[in-house]
């Protein structure tokens, strides 16, 4: 009987000590594992409008929220809250946030991002009719373009793995759409915001065609589309 032996790594020379071998590159859980998302409804986003707020302004920097850190922030997420409370009498809105539930039991939120229909008429579609190619007017008028107005998730969801569908972002904004079949999604970002234009381009947003002239390279903000 012949005994079977595993080979002897070769040695370059006597006395080298054997590689170690790199343990393999662990990738961290994905993001869908405890993380749920959800819908509020119109009370329920009244009524966590300050929590709603606090996430804008973390989502806003760069760095771990500590207390006090956010002060240069709160400006912005009280401005937000107003635009979220306009937002909010439009017909058909809707507002997804992702909560994560932490060792200690407590329920906190991580992301939200939110939306309606665009129909022709209200203060974004004023906004937003300047950007839209004539086919995408058409769309409006058919009931079929949903207007992403916000999709706010910390600065590591915007950096990392961005392409991955289980990327919290990607997630939001694609249940955003399931509830209507065949919307094509629509947003605006601030041509100087590249970071969150590279972003979006990443989550699967891209320009349209320009039709005829197009938008002047010089509006300050660009359009972008979902399918």
């Amino acid at each position: 009987m012949t005994a079977h032996t595993p080979d002897r790594p070769a040695t370059a020379r006597p006395g080298t000590p054997p590689e170690i071998p790199c343990p393999p590159r662990r990738q961290g859980p994905s993001p869908e594992r405890g993380v749920f998302v959800r819908p509020l409804t119109r009370r329920q986003v009244d009524d966590r409008m300050w929590e709603l707020g606090e996430l804008y302004a973390h989502t806003l920097s760069s760095e771990p929220a500590e207390p006090g850190f956010l002060g240069p922030y709160r400006a912005g997420a009280d401005a937000f809250r107003r635009r979220l409370a306009g937002h909010m009498r439009r017909p058909g809105f809707e507002l997804l946030v992702a909560e994560a539930v932490r060792p200690s039991g407590a329920t906190v939120l991580t992301a939200c991002a939110y939306g309606f229909p665009v129909r022709g008429t209200g203060p974004w579609w004023q906004g937003l009719d300047g950007y839209l190619p004539a086919n995408l007017v058409r769309v409006a008028a058919s009931g079929k373009l949903f207007a992403v107005a916000g999709v706010l998730v910390e600065r590591r969801v915007r950096t990392q793995d961005l392409t991955r569908e289980w990327n919290l972002a990607r997630r939001l904004q694609k249940r955003l759409l399931e509830d209507h079949i065949g919307a094509l999604g629509v947003t605006l970002v601030d041509h100087l915001d590249v970071d969150t234009y590279e972003a979006l381009l990443a989550w699967g947003w891209r320009c349209p065609p320009a039709e005829g002239g197009g938008v002047s390279r010089f509006a300050p903000r660009r359009l972008l589309v979902l399918r």
